[in-house]
């Protein structure tokens, strides 16, 4: 989907000829230089110039000073990792899964053909038990106090623990983070989204806030998008931070423009959330779209999990404390691989800074462990540690009763004079619906709200079996993939592209395009295209390639 928008009030349209003593308007051309492109995400904001080889990232948080010290009800704080449950129950559970993985991994060959060995848990633990923390030295605290009313950006993760500030991150599982909580209406959050962004441009960017009406804006929005919002997320970049115009591009979209790519499946897996549909010439197939509710962050609660049954040294590691959380998920992005060439114990070392400025290094010893955190992509039991998750589709279209522009008004509207025609006694549109006899059409074409439907559809000289075979594929693509069963990663694939037309199929099989930085492990590629290589049918296989 691409949607562009322009905030000037009046533009010119049809071609004129000149004549006299009339100037010729002619369309100012597009400069690389004033667009600016937006792409936020849970954890990251992603901003640049679109001539900028690199967009600036910085952490999509922002913290407000408390105006309450002693109302429990004014304070909230979102965590950085999601939440870590200990039942014991599901902490049985999550150990036979981790046993499963383990074996399978054992299994496993290497390059040089010689089967892989495992070191027992015990041994490591062993180690970790007898690793005492060296202290390197003490230097100033780099925590912040309470020194602003507003912070934003990577200053949040500084702050200090006792600081009296709310914690607020705009977007949670690929959705604008409302909740009942302090901040947690579509107002607040949209308040919070427009100071970040303004802060973005303004200090990153070094662009004038009263100079953003000659600039352009490039919003990339999820593949799975809430009408409602992102028509908020509009008036935001129009109305409040008064951008000349803006041009919205769903992320997978993107994507395959900036891989060069016509068509592929493409798997975006960020912090929060994973998400895939199909996309074939710059169009996102929406009977494809899922999104699953887990992400490079549940991965790093799975590793924190292992480390704890190796006996991790670093005791009082807490991922619920921000300094914690973001040392998790170093460790993470530094030791875990799905490398099958690397097996046995290896030891790693690692920093703490403590909030009182103490430096201390911690030596530990791991084992598979780097390599089952990562593939608890593809065995989601595994997942349950951060709670229970879903497979969201396509939300339906919702009516919006202020939108002149809606497109099931102008349906409804449409249809009203399509039906006086049909009703007209001899008139044409009852007479090519006579030959249809007592076939009742497959569904009531009033109920459908797909935001694409063409209204011209509904012309009376429309022929009764292209209607029906229109709402036919209305109906198709109006499915809606809602499941609580939890997908993994290759069977999400799998049910995405076996939703496209039978001949999309094998143009998606081969060429799958993996995004996003929850999913950057070495050799996970590797063992993705393997695993979807089982599950291809054999009239689709050809030399599909992740990419």
């Amino acid at each position: 989907m691409a949607l562009a928008v322009n905030n000037n009030k009046t533009t010119n349209t049809m071609p004129t000829a000149p004549q006299e003593n009339m100037s010729v308007v002619t369309e100012t051309p597009v400069v690389s230089q004033n667009v600016v492109v937006i792409h936020p995400g849970s954890q990251n904001l992603r901003i640049g110039r679109a001539v900028d080889s690199n967009p600036v990232t910085i952490h999509h948080a922002i913290a407000r000073r408390r105006l309450r010290h002693d109302r429990h009800d004014f304070v909230h704080e979102d965590k950085l990792l999601p939440p870590f449950y200990e039942d014991t129950n599901l902490l049985a559970e999550l150990d036979e899964s981790r046993l499963q993985v383990s074996h399978t991994l054992q299994s496993c060959l290497q390059s040089d053909g010689s089967r892989r060995y495992a070191t027992p848990p015990q041994q490591i633990s062993a180690f970790n038990r007898r690793s005492q923390p060296e202290l390197l030295h003490q230097s100033k605290s780099e925590m912040l106090a309470e020194s602003a009313d507003v912070v934003i950006g990577d200053e949040v993760l500084k702050i200090h623990p006792d600081a009296n500030y709310n914690i607020h991150y705009p977007i949670r599982r690929g959705l604008l983070n409302l909740h009942p909580g302090v901040g947690g209406s579509l107002t607040a959050v949209l308040h919070d989204l427009e100071a970040i962004w303004s802060y973005a441009i303004e200090r990153k960017l070094r662009i004038q806030r009263k100079h953003l009406a000659v600039y352009k804006a490039v919003l990339v929005i999820p593949d799975i998008y809430n009408r409602k919002h992102i028509s908020a997320l509009v008036n935001l970049l129009l109305t409040r931070l008064n951008f000349g115009s803006c041009f919205l591009v769903q992320d997978h979209v993107a994507a395959t423009f900036g891989a060069g790519l016509g068509s592929a499946c493409v798997i975006d897996v960020g912090d929060q959330k994973t998400s895939i549909s199909c996309v074939d010439d710059g169009m996102s197939q929406p009977s494809t779209r899922i999104r699953l509710d887990y992400g490079g962050g549940d991965v790093t609660v799975v590793y924190f999990w292992l480390l704890q049954k190796c006996s991790f040294p670093h005791k009082g590691c807490n991922p619920t404390r921000r300094n914690d959380a973001v040392l998790l998920q170093k460790l993470k992005e530094d030791f875990c691989h799905v490398d099958l060439d690397i097996c046995g114990p290896s030891e790693k070392s690692f920093n703490v800074t403590s909030t009182d400025g103490v430096v201390k290094k911690i030596t530990l010893q791991v084992g598979d462990e780097c390599l089952i955190a990562p593939l608890s992509l593809f065995t989601t039991d595994l997942l349950a540690i951060t709670g229970t998750k879903s497979v969201h589709g396509q939300v339906p279209y919702e009516f919006q009763p202020d939108d002149p522009h809606d497109a099931n008004y102008l349906r409804e509207t449409s249809r009203k004079g399509a039906k006086e025609t049909l009703d007209t006694p001899g008139g044409e549109g009852q007479a090519n619906l006579s030959g249809l006899g007592n076939i009742p059409l497959p569904l009531d074409i009033s109920s459908v709200m797909e935001e694409d439907i063409v209204v011209d559809a509904l012309d009376p000289n429309f022929h009764a079996n292209s209607l029906l075979t229109a709402a036919g594929n209305i109906l198709q693509e109006k499915e809606i993939f809602e499941s609580d069963i939890l997908l993994s990663i290759d069977q999400a694939i799998m049910q995405s592209i076996e939703r496209c037309p039978e001949e999309l199929k094998k143009k998606m099989y081969s060429s799958i395009l993996v995004v996003g930085g929850g999913m950057k492990f070495v050799g996970i590629n590797t063992w993705l295209q393997n695993k979807i290589s089982l599950q291809i049918p054999f009239m689709y296989r050809s030399g599909n390639k992740i990419i």
